[in-house]
């Protein structure tokens, strides 16, 4: 019920052959799911091209890192898709064989094992120390918490009716959890593992960004076109960021030092700059077919769309706004994933 966007557009010749001169071999490579045909395209982006585009398995969404940096993890679901809108009584049934969290060895390029995690798992979190997978299961309406070296679950708990973003604070000790159906961001503590506060927030809400200090997390409310701002000391809504009636705000990219919110808004077609000091919108441009999936470069000056019925991602030069070029992926990208070599 999400899906995830990568955007690129031509610029200026020269701003193309400056890209292109740059030292061989980046050092870092931009990883995308694409959902709809169960694989991991690989981008190189000083080359501006896919490397390749590898098997996962079904409906993988959901893209994380190992601590160490030699594993992807990811979320694969066998649930079949349900838009919204569909009659889900007449949807195939389920094949639950195929869920888990997928973990794949980035040197061998290849899948090593699947994780059980819960049902249709949809995003996760990684705890601080990079131990435990906080897992949001969309048709249970829960979260999981996982010991992905042993493949244990350790605890389930209730989130709300189809749980999607799931975000960890800054200093490790809160996890927030957005639940689409029931318009909340559930707050559990790490330590206890138990809920502390159900916080209401927009429509349909569906990603989770921190300040970089963690005093405050935004939401992106997909149907109320809009964020919610929320004060992380108090766990309460402290303000409305509307972004505009056609926009349905979905993934989120917050600059290193929190001068910059990137949001992508999937049907609207365009990246939204939000300045969360001022909670003022600072900018937009368009980047593709409803963006979902959205990442920075290590240094900022490149941002990545997943564009989802285009099957494609756009590469972004952010200095001027302009799409340098946009990459074949996969079918129905879905995750990005930013990650130093």
């Amino acid at each position: 019920m999400s899906k995830m966007i990568w955007f690129v557009i031509p610029v200026s010749l020269a701003i193309l052959l400056s890209s292109c001169n740059r030292p061989a071999g980046s050092s870092y490579r931009v990883y995308v799911t694409n959902e709809a045909s169960g694989d991991l395209t690989v981008i190189d982006p000083v080359k501006m091209e896919a490397l390749a585009t590898l098997p996962l398995g079904k409906r993988c969404r959901g893209i994380h890192a190992s601590a160490d940096g030699k594993l992807i993890f990811v979320a694969l679901s066998g649930s079949p898709f349900a838009p919204p809108g569909v009659d889900e009584s007449k949807l195939p049934p389920p094949d639950r064989s195929a869920d888990g969290i997928g973990v794949f060895d980035i040197a061998a390029k290849k899948m090593l094992r699947k994780i059980p995690s819960g049902t249709d798992p949809e995003q996760f979190a990684l705890s601080k120390d990079g131990k435990l997978l906080y897992v949001t299961n969309e048709d249970a309406g829960e979260l999981t918490i996982l010991d992905h070296a042993n493949g244990q679950v350790l605890k389930t708990l209730p989130v709300g009716r189809e749980p999607e973003g799931v975000t960890l604070s800054p200093d490790g000790k809160l996890i927030f959890v957005t639940s689409e159906d029931e318009a909340t961001v559930t707050v559990v503590d790490v330590a206890a593992a138990s809920e502390v506060k159900k916080i209401k927030v927009g429509l349909r809400p569906r990603g989770i960004a921190f300040l970089p200090d963690g005093s405050r997390a935004y939401v992106t409310n997909e149907n109320g076109a809009s964020l919610s701002v929320i004060d992380v000391a108090r766990l309460e809504v402290s303000g409305t960021i509307p972004l505009g009636e056609d926009l349905k705000p979905m993934g989120m990219a917050m600059s290193r030092d929190g001068s910059r919110l990137y949001v992508s808004t999937g049907r609207g077609k365009k990246v939204v700059v939000v300045e969360p000091a001022t909670g003022r919108i600072a900018d937009s441009f368009e980047v593709g077919p409803r963006p979902w999936g959205i990442a920075l470069a290590p240094d900022e000056k490149l941002l990545f769309t997943a564009n989802g019925p285009s099957n494609d991602v756009s590469i972004v030069d952010l200095s001027t706004r302009t799409i340098l070029k946009k990459i074949k992926v996969g079918d129905r990208p879905w995750g990005v994933m930013v990650m130093v070599q």
